[in-house]
């Protein structure tokens, strides 16, 4: 049996009702948090993660497949809202990070990918002394039913995301884009590269079947949180102008979402 684990998760095994589970403590942050620049975002995330970030759209197998992303930081291992291993109060936290050290794997047996996904920890918050989530009888605990809950919306909102990429892609509407800014810091240039965006000027050209089924799957909504999103790069940048030299050196680089989760093929046009 062979699991691979989402980016910031080293080592996952599948959950067993007889192990204890060390929880994080309320507000603490997996390790990763720190060191990424961008990170997934779901479906019904668009409109709390547009208040606070860029939403974007990044592809990593040159266009066949997209998935979007809240841009955290303007260079590689560079997340401008987390500081002393806290996430800014007041700034939305993506369910990627609050499902840590949990999360919904496809596991491979031999060398045949199963269809269904099991539910994993990861193996170094497994503990003798940690928290049971099941009783004796292996029913659930009022704790695990929500975090149960919240691995399996989350898992179905992702989905959804993957849908809404693949009929995006197939209606021919991302469009390239770079973000170029030179701080008035007098640091290095900022060239931030490998974004895609919307094209909102070709969202009239679509025939009536098209329009018809983004309003009805409710794309439309998530495009203008999207394209709206894009001017929190004003704020990003200013942002960080506000930290500490070293930091505005930084190298910059493109919003790298971990090793999304593949998208769905590309839908039939309607």
């Amino acid at each position: 049996m062979q699991i691979n684990p989402p980016f910031g998760y080293r080592e996952i095994v599948p959950l067993q009702k007889t192990q204890g589970v060390a929880l994080p403590a309320p507000g603490s942050l997996p390790e990763f948090c720190a060191q990424t620049n961008a990170m997934p975002v779901s479906y019904i995330e668009f409109a709390p993660a547009a208040r606070d970030f860029p939403l974007v759209f990044a592809s990593n197998d040159q266009g066949k497949s997209y998935a979007a992303v809240a841009v955290l930081g303007l260079a590689q291992n560079e997340n401008l809202f987390v500081r002393g291993g806290a996430w800014e109060q007041g700034v939305y936290v993506p369910a990627y990070v609050r499902r840590f050290p949990f999360c919904m794997a496809r596991v491979t047996m031999g060398s045949a990918p199963q269809e269904n996904r099991l539910i994993c920890v990861e193996k170094s918050f497994l503990s003798d002394t940690g928290e049971q989530l099941f009783d004796a009888e292996g029913k659930p605990t009022q704790r695990w039913t929500q975090i149960e809950q919240l691995l399996r919306e989350y898992e179905a909102d992702l989905e959804r995301t993957r849908e809404l990429c693949a009929i995006l892609a197939d209606y021919e509407l991302f469009e390239p884009f770079t973000l170029q800014a030179t701080p008035a810091s007098g640091a290095q240039p900022i060239n931030l590269a490998g974004m895609y965006r919307v094209q909102e000027a070709k969202l009239e050209h679509l025939n009536a079947a098209q329009h018809k089924n983004l309003f009805k799957k409710g794309i439309v909504g998530r495009i203008y949180a999207h394209l709206l999103s894009l001017e929190n790069f004003g704020p990003l940048l200013a942002r960080r102008a506000k930290l500490a030299p070293a930091a505005n050196s930084a190298t910059a680089a493109a919003p790298a979402p971990a090793k999304p989760a593949p998208a769905a093929k590309t839908a039939k046009r309607a």
